[in-house]
């Protein structure tokens, strides 16, 4: 074949793929149409952007169906969650603009901490009537009461029963009371001690550096809650968060897990680094991915409030009960190097069985685990 049959073909070729691409385009432009009229629909009835276990199943079928026609079902997860991310961020940047009760009053006790200035910036613009309440400004908490629908307290978990004690007598009936702390059990008996009207427990699993709402959780905790005020859960889900419900004991019980004995742990892996004088630098050039991601987990841990971490690990005696549980079972585990100097090589089987058997126990979580993380490993190796 002649040099110029052979560059004709290639340009047939890729003209081809440029009208495929044109109509992948004018199909994007369409599917955007939908996204358009799915956003007014949402807009009008106040519903969530984000629904996880959807996005979850469509994920599931477009890998399925790109396998079947012989193409690589990571790749065509990539591809539509890249696609669902644009329109997330489409439907939430206009939903996110409204407010469930715009105009309603509310004062923000600790508004100005970091969650208490992203809440005011969120609520104002949304169009409520926001105050803040600070140490200096309790000669005046009568006057910042007055004509309040929500009180939301904003506090240090160990100032937050005395804050909501305090403010409480101040409050006008129908106002709800409500607080961002991440101990619900201690917060939530105490509003409704000391407060008749409605009350409600939240807890963003945020931080204060959030950009976007958009898929966010926040655990909304009854504690003397009224059908027509929830409109403030409806509020964080029209910003596209996800609203996940639970009684104050549930979620202290797996706050304990999520956060203090991860923290705990993150903690105790960095200590030991630090005691061994680790060369970090010197580590990073010999290291996996997955040990890159691990230690990036420690060093953010280090890069923050130590105070913060301080109220989220000791906040109750159960995580402190907890944590002694987890150090008495890595001690445990000394079984199974102790055993592995013996001849038998018992040490090595046994890790073996219990390997197994917490596999076992993980179930089908291990396989969205390899998936999750192997994306989270990809864009790594991308970055660096």
């Amino acid at each position: 074949m002649s040099v110029k049959k052979e560059q004709a073909q290639l340009k047939h070729l890729r003209d081809k793929i440029d009208d495929l691409d044109h109509q992948l385009i004018d199909l994007l432009a369409r599917r955007q149409e939908v996204v358009e009229e799915v956003v007014a629909f949402k807009k009008e009835h106040q519903l969530s952007v984000y629904h996880p276990a959807r996005e979850a199943d469509m994920i599931d079928a477009r890998r399925d169906h790109g396998r079947k026609v012989g193409l690589d079902a990571d790749y065509m997860e990539e591809v539509f969650r890249n696609i669902m991310r644009y329109s997330r961020s489409v439907q939430t940047a206009e939903i996110s603009r409204v407010g469930v009760r715009p105009g309603a009053g509310i004062l923000i006790v600790g508004g100005a901490g970091e969650m208490g200035r992203l809440f005011k910036r969120w609520f104002e613009a949304s169009g409520y009537r926001v105050e803040i309440l600070e140490v200096d400004d309790w000669d005046r908490v009568a006057e910042l009461c007055e004509n309040i629908d929500l009180a939301l307290i904003s506090v240090p978990i160990d100032k937050t029963v005395a804050i909501i004690e305090r403010i409480s007598p101040y409050l006008p009936a129908e106002c709800i009371l409500a607080d961002l702390t991440s101990v619900k059990s201690l917060s939530v008996k105490a509003m409704c001690d000391n407060f008749a009207g409605p009350v409600l427990g939240l807890h963003p699993m945020f931080g204060p550096d959030t950009r976007s709402m958009e898929r966010q959780i926040v655990v909304v905790t009854p504690g003397r809650e009224r059908i027509e005020d929830r409109w403030v859960a409806e509020q964080f889900a029209v910003w596209g968060a996800v609203i996940v419900r639970s009684e104050a004991d549930e979620h202290d019980e797996i706050m304990a897990v999520v956060q203090a004995l991860r923290h705990f742990a993150t903690f105790t892996f960095g200590r030991f680094l630090y005691q061994h004088r680790i060369d970090l630098k010197r580590t990073l050039e010999f290291s996996s991915p997955i040990y890159r991601l691990e230690l990036d987990m420690v060093g953010r841990l280090f890069a923050q409030d130590p105070e913060l971490y301080g109220e989220i690990i000791f906040a109750t005696p159960e995580r402190l009960e907890l944590l002694r549980e987890y150090l008495e079972s890595v001690k445990n585990n000394l079984d199974i190097i102790s055993g592995h100097d013996l001849d038998d090589g018992s040490g090595r089987e046994k890790f073996i069985r219990e390997f197994n058997k917490i596999a076992t126990w993980f179930g089908p979580f291990s396989d969205q685990a390899i998936r999750e993380s192997g994306y989270m490993i990809n864009k790594l190796i991308e970055r660096f």
